[in-house]
């Protein structure tokens, strides 16, 4: 009796321990990664875009000591490269690289003079940029930041010397990518500069200074892709 008593006793124990094996397989099975499943890659923090860029300034400024005195400046069309990086899907900072000719022309009491001088503005920019990603494949994305624009191979025109001053501005942007695909898309970009330089001019023999209101409007388009 003992000895049939054990052997019934081990016989319960294997077919619980068995039913308790067969019950943890599915699960196992569903936490392994079954042959030709496909991953999910998470995108590369890095992203580059290239636009061809309209510059729009603002027709203002002035001579000091010249009452009634005006400028205004040319709106070049230039590409533009902006290299991005992304902290999170949201939150994303882009240095804008890009660099124009402009022509400076007198306006008001000094419109006499014509073209004062021309000059290749570089303004890089870096935004803190806000993207939504609740719309799909259309990403808008808003920004701002702080550029420090320089000025570089200035020639006079009709005043005898001409020196703008480089200086630090600030910046506000808007825009929006369209995904084509994982990596490439389409971009369009609003950007405002608020860019107020100093400058000195000499005409006539007489040294001058004057404050050029450039304030300029950046809109670009091109495309994105995303690494």
């Amino acid at each position: 009796m003992g000895v049939a008593r054990g052997v019934t006793t081990v016989a319960i124990v294997l077919m619980l321990t068995g039913q308790q094996a067969l019950a943890a397989e599915p699960a196992q099975a569903a936490c392994v990664p079954q042959a030709g499943a496909s991953v999910t890659e998470w995108p590369s923090p890095w992203q580059v875009r290239l636009r061809a860029l309209g510059i729009g300034t603002e027709d203002s400024g002035y001579v000091n000591t010249v009452p009634g005195s005006g400028l205004s400046y040319s709106n070049p069309v230039t590409p533009e490269l902006d290299i991005s990086y992304f902290f999170t899907d949201n939150i994303a900072t882009e240095l804008i690289l890009a660099t124009a000719h402009v022509d400076i022309a007198g306006q008001g009491a000094i419109s006499g003079l014509g073209q004062i001088g021309e000059v290749w503005v570089l303004p890089p920019t870096l935004t803190l940029q806000y993207h939504f990603t609740d719309f799909g494949a259309f990403k808008p994305y808003v920004g701002a930041g702080v550029n420090y624009t320089i000025f570089y191979n200035q020639n006079a025109g009709s005043a005898d010397a001409l020196k703008i001053k480089n200086t630090f501005g600030t910046a506000l942007q808007v825009g929006f990518d369209y995904m084509v695909d994982q990596h490439w898309g389409l971009n369009f970009d609003v950007k405002k500069l608020f860019l107020k330089p100093s400058f000195d001019v000499t005409v006539n023999s007489a040294k001058l200074t004057g404050k050029a209101k450039l304030d300029p409007w950046l809109i670009g388009a091109g495309v994105t892709y995303r690494f």
